[in-house]
Protein backbone atom coordinates (compact mmCIF):
# COMPACT_ATOMS: atom_id res chain seq x y z
CA UNK A 1 0.00 0.00 0.00
CA UNK A 2 1.57 3.25 -1.20
CA UNK A 3 1.81 6.36 1.38
CA UNK A 4 -1.25 7.85 -0.67
CA UNK A 5 -3.62 4.93 0.02
CA UNK A 6 -2.31 4.95 3.44
CA UNK A 7 -3.34 8.54 4.24
CA UNK A 8 -6.47 7.80 2.88
CA UNK A 9 -7.41 5.29 4.45
CA UNK A 10 -5.79 6.84 8.13
CA UNK A 11 -8.30 9.12 9.96
CA UNK A 12 -8.58 12.77 8.46
CA UNK A 13 -6.26 11.76 5.87
CA UNK A 14 -3.28 12.69 7.60
CA UNK A 15 -0.01 10.61 6.54
CA UNK A 16 1.83 9.23 9.23
CA UNK A 17 5.21 7.64 8.85
CA UNK A 18 5.83 4.08 9.34
CA UNK A 19 6.29 3.09 12.39
CA UNK A 20 9.98 1.39 12.12
CA UNK A 21 10.96 4.04 9.05
CA UNK A 22 14.81 5.29 9.68
CA UNK A 23 16.23 8.15 8.12
CA UNK A 24 18.15 7.82 5.04
CA UNK A 25 21.69 9.67 6.37
CA UNK A 26 21.30 7.19 8.91
CA UNK A 27 20.67 4.17 7.09
CA UNK A 28 23.49 5.44 5.01
CA UNK A 29 26.31 6.07 7.54
CA UNK A 30 25.09 2.26 8.97
CA UNK A 31 25.27 0.53 5.45
CA UNK A 32 28.74 2.40 5.30
CA UNK A 33 29.55 1.08 8.69
CA UNK A 34 28.64 -2.68 7.55
CA UNK A 35 30.83 -2.03 4.17
CA UNK A 36 33.93 -1.02 6.38
CA UNK A 37 33.89 -3.17 9.48
CA UNK A 38 33.95 -6.14 6.55
CA UNK A 39 37.25 -4.12 5.41
CA UNK A 40 39.04 -4.08 8.73
CA UNK A 41 38.18 -7.59 8.98
CA UNK A 42 39.94 -8.78 5.92
CA UNK A 43 42.46 -6.21 7.01
CA UNK A 44 42.68 -8.10 10.10
CA UNK A 45 42.18 -11.73 9.18
CA UNK A 46 44.69 -11.49 6.22
CA UNK A 47 47.09 -9.79 8.86
CA UNK A 48 46.78 -12.88 11.13
CA UNK A 49 47.33 -15.41 8.09
CA UNK A 50 50.61 -13.17 7.58
CA UNK A 51 51.66 -13.47 11.25
CA UNK A 52 51.33 -17.21 11.74
CA UNK A 53 52.36 -18.20 8.70
CA UNK A 54 55.76 -16.22 8.85
CA UNK A 55 58.31 -18.11 11.14
CA UNK A 56 60.70 -15.18 11.35
CA UNK A 57 57.88 -12.59 12.67
CA UNK A 58 59.32 -10.29 14.97
CA UNK A 59 57.62 -9.06 18.54
CA UNK A 60 59.65 -6.03 18.90
CA UNK A 61 57.69 -4.03 21.23
CA UNK A 62 58.22 -3.65 25.03
CA UNK A 63 55.84 -2.26 27.07
CA UNK A 64 57.42 1.20 27.03
CA UNK A 65 57.26 3.21 25.58
CA UNK A 66 55.39 1.86 22.17
CA UNK A 67 52.74 0.16 24.15
CA UNK A 68 52.22 2.67 26.37
CA UNK A 69 51.70 5.18 23.73
CA UNK A 70 49.03 2.89 22.42
CA UNK A 71 47.42 2.85 25.54
CA UNK A 72 47.23 6.52 25.95
CA UNK A 73 46.11 6.36 22.32
CA UNK A 74 43.10 4.03 23.60
CA UNK A 75 42.24 6.16 26.57
CA UNK A 76 41.80 9.01 24.45
CA UNK A 77 39.90 7.39 21.80
CA UNK A 78 37.54 6.21 24.70
CA UNK A 79 37.15 9.47 25.76
CA UNK A 80 36.11 11.32 22.72
CA UNK A 81 33.74 8.69 22.31
CA UNK A 82 32.18 9.40 25.54
CA UNK A 83 32.47 13.32 24.87
CA UNK A 84 30.67 12.83 21.36
CA UNK A 85 27.60 10.97 23.46
CA UNK A 86 27.10 13.56 25.48
CA UNK A 87 27.26 16.25 22.31
CA UNK A 88 24.13 14.22 20.96
CA UNK A 89 22.64 14.02 24.24
CA UNK A 90 22.78 18.02 24.38
CA UNK A 91 21.83 18.43 20.67
CA UNK A 92 18.87 16.48 21.42
CA UNK A 93 17.99 18.26 24.17
CA UNK A 94 17.99 21.57 22.16
CA UNK A 95 21.40 22.67 23.98
CA UNK A 96 23.37 24.18 20.55
CA UNK A 97 26.34 25.62 22.93
CA UNK A 98 26.92 22.08 25.13
CA UNK A 99 26.34 20.25 21.14
CA UNK A 100 28.89 22.21 19.42
CA UNK A 101 31.67 22.31 22.87
CA UNK A 102 31.44 18.51 22.97
CA UNK A 103 31.44 17.89 19.60
CA UNK A 104 34.80 20.65 19.38
CA UNK A 105 36.33 18.73 22.31
CA UNK A 106 36.18 15.11 20.23
CA UNK A 107 37.53 16.41 17.13
CA UNK A 108 40.38 17.84 19.36
CA UNK A 109 41.15 14.26 20.81
CA UNK A 110 41.27 12.76 17.78
CA UNK A 111 44.03 15.17 16.61
CA UNK A 112 46.04 14.58 19.71
CA UNK A 113 45.51 11.00 18.63
CA UNK A 114 46.55 11.51 15.08
CA UNK A 115 49.73 13.22 16.15
CA UNK A 116 50.72 10.56 19.11
CA UNK A 117 50.30 8.12 15.85
CA UNK A 118 52.37 9.77 13.93
CA UNK A 119 55.20 10.27 16.73
CA UNK A 120 55.18 6.53 16.78
CA UNK A 121 55.42 6.04 12.97
CA UNK A 122 58.40 8.63 13.03
CA UNK A 123 59.78 6.89 15.77
CA UNK A 124 59.77 3.29 14.08
CA UNK A 125 60.86 4.83 10.93
CA UNK A 126 63.76 5.96 12.75
CA UNK A 127 64.74 2.48 14.18
CA UNK A 128 64.84 1.49 9.79
CA UNK A 129 60.78 -0.16 9.96
CA UNK A 130 59.27 1.09 6.87
CA UNK A 131 56.56 -0.55 4.17
CA UNK A 132 59.51 -2.75 2.88
CA UNK A 133 62.19 -3.45 5.32
CA UNK A 134 62.23 -4.61 9.09
CA UNK A 135 65.42 -4.92 11.01
CA UNK A 136 64.01 -7.31 13.34
CA UNK A 137 62.58 -10.14 10.94
CA UNK A 138 60.21 -10.44 7.80
CA UNK A 139 59.46 -7.46 6.02
CA UNK A 140 55.45 -7.98 6.53
CA UNK A 141 55.86 -7.00 9.90
CA UNK A 142 56.37 -3.38 8.80
CA UNK A 143 54.00 -3.75 5.57
CA UNK A 144 51.29 -4.80 8.00
CA UNK A 145 51.51 -2.34 10.94
CA UNK A 146 51.75 0.82 8.62
CA UNK A 147 49.07 -0.80 6.12
CA UNK A 148 46.73 -1.34 9.08
CA UNK A 149 47.36 1.32 11.76
CA UNK A 150 47.27 3.86 8.64
CA UNK A 151 43.64 2.73 7.38
CA UNK A 152 42.63 3.59 10.51
CA UNK A 153 44.56 6.60 11.09
CA UNK A 154 42.88 7.44 7.72
CA UNK A 155 39.61 7.03 9.02
CA UNK A 156 40.37 8.96 12.04
CA UNK A 157 41.56 12.00 10.26
CA UNK A 158 38.51 11.55 8.09
CA UNK A 159 36.12 11.98 11.34
CA UNK A 160 38.23 14.86 12.70
CA UNK A 161 36.99 16.69 9.00
CA UNK A 162 33.50 15.37 9.89
CA UNK A 163 33.42 16.67 13.09
CA UNK A 164 34.60 19.83 12.54
CA UNK A 165 32.26 20.46 9.32
CA UNK A 166 29.36 18.96 11.05
CA UNK A 167 30.16 20.93 14.06
CA UNK A 168 30.55 24.33 12.41
CA UNK A 169 27.10 23.91 10.20
CA UNK A 170 25.27 22.81 13.62
CA UNK A 171 26.47 25.85 15.67
CA UNK A 172 25.46 28.02 12.71
CA UNK A 173 21.67 26.22 12.38
CA UNK A 174 22.49 24.56 8.74
CA UNK A 175 22.43 21.19 10.47
CA UNK A 176 20.98 19.73 13.62
CA UNK A 177 20.88 17.26 16.22
CA UNK A 178 20.34 14.07 13.64
CA UNK A 179 23.70 14.99 11.98
CA UNK A 180 25.71 14.99 14.68
CA UNK A 181 24.08 11.57 15.70
CA UNK A 182 25.33 10.39 12.19
CA UNK A 183 28.84 11.53 12.22
CA UNK A 184 28.79 10.13 15.99
CA UNK A 185 27.92 7.15 15.18
CA UNK A 186 30.93 6.97 12.38
CA UNK A 187 33.16 7.98 15.48
CA UNK A 188 32.15 5.44 17.26
CA UNK A 189 32.64 2.81 14.89
CA UNK A 190 36.40 4.12 14.33
CA UNK A 191 36.93 4.42 18.35
CA UNK A 192 35.85 0.36 18.51
CA UNK A 193 37.71 -0.87 15.05
CA UNK A 194 40.90 0.63 17.32
CA UNK A 195 39.86 -1.84 20.24
CA UNK A 196 40.83 -4.68 17.14
CA UNK A 197 43.72 -3.31 16.12
CA UNK A 198 45.43 -2.87 19.58
CA UNK A 199 45.55 -6.60 20.41
CA UNK A 200 46.20 -7.95 17.38
CA UNK A 201 49.03 -5.34 16.05
CA UNK A 202 50.39 -4.22 19.46
CA UNK A 203 49.65 -6.57 21.85
CA UNK A 204 50.63 -9.73 20.43
CA UNK A 205 54.04 -8.48 19.21
CA UNK A 206 55.06 -7.54 23.36
CA UNK A 207 58.60 -9.53 23.54
CA UNK A 208 58.22 -12.02 26.14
Amino acid sequence: MSQADMAMHHPGGVMTEPAFAVPARKMAIWLFIIADAATFAACLVAYGFLRNGSPSWPTPFKFSPTVINAMVMTFILITSSLTMLLGVRAGKAGDRAAAFRFTVITAVAGIVFALLHLREWMGMIHEGVTLFHNPWGTALFGASFFSITGLHLTHVVGGVVALLVVGGRYKAGRMNADHLEVVGLYWHFVDLVWMFVVPFVYLLNVAR
